[in-house]
């Protein structure tokens, strides 16, 4: 019996797809989403608006989408990876043009009805082009330099129009989860040894460059980065947020204060609550034990995409899934050591939990790219 023919036969159709869903996945994604509008809830003030109602709404349309994308055929996707690798880039490049400029970065398309974010569509067609890539690429030639260059052009473009939004956050998530998706593909350790030997030149480029006609950093980023490495030294200032963030992480305690009780965002000392900062929020009215329970949802998360690539046999459709899960780690994981002061303030969301409508969108059409892959894996009868 040939490869094809035993993909016809054991993969399902029809409405028995809809049984071979992650239905634990929808669950743990379910559950995460609803902390968020809990937590939006209580930096409002215990009001579903302005941002608790919409966020709703707009995560019941990412689940039609997630399980629409899951519907369709990984084949159909792989497919489609250039196509919407191509698109995204093409986005990009109209919010260079036109795109809404909000706290002083160009970073949306005003669509009417929403802000688009290009570049949090991108994080998701990069993972797909890649994963096409090394699906079509014969796995002896994955180390091979001419084949190397190919993967890091595809990252590189859509990083540098990140870069010039600026949106220092995303075009990082951009470069390290387009090299896990390389890592996992095989690429050797070599290669990566050399990215970051060139890492380390590049950091001290940026140092060097400060003050300077050549500077590579904006002097808000600097800024940033002064922050973080002394949040003391401007406390009032550049150093506001995380002064704010710890007070809130360390008044939380075991227990926490209480819903609807936290003082830092009740009184509004706390900044971007209800976005970039509302993890912080969570630990100050739930403690450690609310702020752990979401980091295990997040784990459960990861584990399971994990296991669902680990038992898929289609090389795209487990280098998908191990990208989505990749991406999503380094979305959370970044934002928890962003609020806690283990990492520069780079405004990355804390994943359906932050509010916001492109993040959580597009978010939710990557899961569906795992639904797919899970659904459509080959079965043995």
């Amino acid at each position: 019996m040939s490869f094809l023919e035993y993909n016809v036969k054991t993969v399902p159709s029809g409405v028995s797809k809809i049984l071979y869903l992650n239905w634990a996945l929808v669950l743990l994604l379910s559950s995460v989403a609803c902390i968020g509008f809990l937590m939006l809830y209580s930096v409002a003030g215990g009001s579903l608006e302005p941002w608790a109602d919409p966020q709703m709404k707009r995560f019941a349309v990412g689940l039609v989408l997630m399980l629409s994308v899951a519907m369709v055929p990984i084949w159909f996707w792989r497919n489609m990876a250039g196509v919407a690798y191509l698109v995204s880039v093409l986005l990009l490049v109209l919010v260079e043009l036109f795109g809404a400029t909000g706290m002083g970065a160009q970073r949306w398309i005003d669509l009417g009805f929403m802000r688009l974010q290009p570049s949090e569509l991108m994080k998701v067609t990069l993972v797909m082009m890649l994963a096409a890539y090394y699906d079509w690429l014969d796995i002896g030639k994955v180390s091979r330099p001419l084949w190397v260059l190919i993967p890091l052009l595809l990252i590189g473009l859509p990083t540098w129009l990140t870069l010039t939004q600026p949106d220092l956050g995303t075009a990082i998530l951009l470069v390290t989860g387009g090299g896990i998706v390389m890592f996992l593909a095989g690429v050797s350790w070599w290669y990566f040894g050399v990215v970051i030997a060139g890492g380390v030149g590049l950091v001290s480029a940026v140092f060097a460059s400060r003050g300077t006609p050549w500077q590579l950093l904006k002097d808000y980023q600097f800024r940033r980065i002064d922050t973080f490495l002394d949040p003391s030294s401007d406390p009032l200032g550049a150093g506001y947020h995380i002064t704010q963030a710890k007070i809130a992480l360390g008044s939380g305690g075991w227990n926490g204060r209480g819903f609807m009780q936290g003082t830092q965002s009740r009184l509004n000392f706390l900044p971007e609550k209800h976005t970039d900062f509302i993890f912080t929020t969570l630990a100050e009215e739930f403690g450690f034990l609310g702020a752990a329970s979401l980091l295990a949802l997040y784990a459960l998360i990861v584990f399971f995409c994990i296991a669902s690539a680990l038992q898929n046999r289609d090389r795209f459709g487990s280098l998908v899934t191990l990208g989505v899960g990749a991406t999503f780690f380094l979305f959370f994981a970044v934002n928890m050591a962003m609020v806690m002061g283990l990492a520069p303030v780079v405004g990355v969301p804390l994943p359906l939990v932050s509010y916001g409508g492109s993040a959580m969108l597009v978010l939710m059409v990557a899961f569906g790219l795992v639904q797919s892959a899970h659904v459509h894996r080959p079965r043995g009868r």
